[in-house]
């Protein structure tokens, strides 16, 4: 079994904009590289809204060197960007985007979940670029529910959906500039389910919602995650409850890291350049 390195439960949350109320399970922005290839977790929700006239979210904003994967559980997102692409992402949908040399991008509630209002819950993840690929055109991957591989587990465990990489043969829709597996997780009450990442990748555990035990020692009361050692194994994750989980494991990225606010890069001088580039226009326009 691999060793438990840290646990940590989610701090109180914050408001991004006026429709994502988000507690941040873990963040780059704390100064550390720990959890490489990836950046951020925020888990925003569950949230009731109620209906309103105008969509709620975060207008026109930027971001280099990095990719936001966002992932919708109830409620509807609308997206888009300095590229020409979005849509709105649905229950059970993901967005890829890739802001790599530099993107304007916006995100509200849809127009159909402003008009009704309801239940809301997603999350976002910020995965890291390699200094070769920050430069890379931006883009965009809008995936559907249906198109991400859903498998049932054995003796009723629960089922568990392939956004990105592999489990158990089967490849998720999801395209990576660096291997990783992103892998959303329903445990039923009582099962366990021993899980077997890639040896030398980070692990992280992130339990949302219900009360888990991963390798028998670290107990998380969601939302809360566990990190992993990037080797001794497979991992084993019992649940007490009915649990909703994100797998991440992926291959790190071990180069510096300089940020400020939406630029990842690589150095001070980057960041310059990041901010000098967003302020003459060079990301396009929305």
């Amino acid at each position: 079994m691999r060793k438990i390195i840290s646990t940590a439960t989610a701090p109180q949350g914050h408001w991004v904009g006026d429709g994502f109320p988000v507690r941040s399970l873990f963040s780059h922005m704390s100064g550390g590289n720990e959890n490489t290839p990836f950046l951020m977790l925020d888990y925003a929700g569950p949230h009731e809204f109620g209906p309103a006239a105008t969509p709620r979210g975060v207008d026109v904003h930027p971001h280099k060197g990095f990719e936001t994967v966002t992932i919708v559980y109830e409620g509807e997102v609308e997206h888009g960007d300095s590229t020409g692409r979005g849509g709105v992402i649905r229950e059970g949908d993901v967005q890829w985007m890739t802001a790599g040399s530099g993107i304007l991008h916006k995100e509200f509630h849809s127009h159909d979940f402003t008009k009704t209002g309801g239940d809301f819950e997603m999350v976002q993840l910020w995965v890291n670029l390699p200094a070769k690929d920050k430069s890379a055109d931006p883009g965009y991957q809008g995936i559907t529910d249906a198109q991400i591989p859903s498998i049932d587990l054995a003796e009723n465990a629960g089922r568990l959906r392939v956004i990105a990489g592999e489990f158990d043969g089967i490849k998720g829709p999801a395209q990576t500039f660096t291997p990783l597996d992103l892998w959303d997780l329903r445990l039923n009450a009582g099962k366990t389910l021993t899980l077997t990442p890639a040896e030398g990748h980070t692990v992280i555990v992130a339990t949302l919602s219900g009360d888990v035990t991963v390798n028998s020692e670290a107990r998380l009361s969601g939302p809360a995650t566990a990190r992993l050692s990037r080797d001794g194994g497979p991992v084993e994750i019992q649940a007490a409850s009915d649990a909703k989980i994100l797998i991440l494991a992926g291959e790190p990225i071990d180069e510096p890291v300089a940020s400020y606010g939406p630029f990842v890069m690589n150095t001070e001088g980057e960041i310059r350049k990041a901010i000098e580039d967003f302020n003459s226009g060079r990301f396009g326009q929305l």
